[in-house]
């Protein structure tokens, strides 16, 4: 999993019948930007958690993404060390 920041929606217009209804996002991590499903109805300017593989069909299996949005963070804890 990866933390990423949502930087806005992408529409299809000719996709596969189980993307019908599905949210895409353009989310950054890093310097990379991926396409990811959105399962928690997230938004641009939230930061998210990102699953890839099979961990991104989980919620849903029937969706063939290769990248989710899977949780919406509230905050993160800064380490010391």
């Amino acid at each position: 999993m990866r933390a990423g920041l949502v930087l806005g929606a992408v529409w299809a217009t000719k996709k596969s019948p189980a993307l019908t209804g599905q949210s895409l996002l353009r989310v950054r991590c890093g310097e990379t930007e991926y396409l990811a499903a959105d399962l928690v109805g997230a938004g641009p300017g939230d930061r998210v958690i990102l699953a890839f593989g099979a961990a991104a069909r989980a919620g849903r299996p029937d969706v063939p993404v290769d990248a989710a949005i899977v949780a919406i963070l509230d905050e993160t804890e800064a380490t010391h060390g």
